[in-house]
């Protein structure tokens, strides 16, 4: 399904390992080939999705953390590692993405089935927007604004409790659709959405 394949494309590229190439003499069998493990990725992969009305929408990312992964010491990142006023990756590695089976309307913008890399651009004082983007398979920081689906107005709040990896979730609400949260450090983004009818 061709859907899935940015998903799968994103998914294999930590998995592929370089192969030694060896000469082997004439007629003897060839050598069994060792992959080499894949390096541990200092911001890890995730998979999440949830089902609403029939629908799967999935988030592709990968969860930096607030500590330095070569120092340990804590970064300052609102405003520091994730600078104001800037489009941001919205995670690490390569570009997140958002993948939904069927539109949905997210706070108020009709997004069509498909699969979108995922960006934001927080603000300081003012509303931080959401930015979805047509663009597909490329590095988190290449960003093609031309490629913009829509940018979307998100409610900004602190979580319960500092957040240390940064966290994307697709939540099922009681009283219906859904909310698409951003969560890292002392702040959290959210947007409702529901499956268009």
């Amino acid at each position: 399904m061709k859907l899935w394949k940015p998903v799968v494309s994103v998914l294999a590229i930590s998995a592929v390992a370089t192969l030694p190439l060896m000469a082997q003499p004439a007629g003897s069998a060839p050598a069994p080939a060792v992959a080499k493990p894949t390096p541990k990725r200092a911001s890890p992969g995730e998979v999440t999705s949830t089902v609403i009305d029939g629908n799967r929408v999935t988030l592709v990312y990968s969860r930096p953390g607030v500590n330095d992964p070569k120092t340990g010491q804590a970064r300052k990142i609102w405003g520091g590692l994730v600078p104001y006023g800037s489009v941001w990756r919205a995670g690490a590695n390569e570009a997140s993405m958002l993948i939904t089976q069927q539109p949905i309307d997210i706070g108020g913008t009709t997004v069509p089935a498909g699969a979108y890399t995922v960006f934001m651009l927080p603000v300081e004082n003012g509303t931080s927007k959401l930015i979805l983007n047509k663009q597909l398979g490329q590095w988190g920081s290449q960003y093609d604004e031309k490629q913009d689906l829509a940018r979307i107005d998100l409610k900004q709040s602190a979580p319960a409790a500092p957040v240390e990896q940064f966290t994307m979730t697709v939540a099922k609400e009681s009283t219906g659709g859904g909310t698409l949260t951003l969560a890292w450090d002392t702040q959290q983004f959210t947007v409702p959405y529901s499956v268009k009818k």
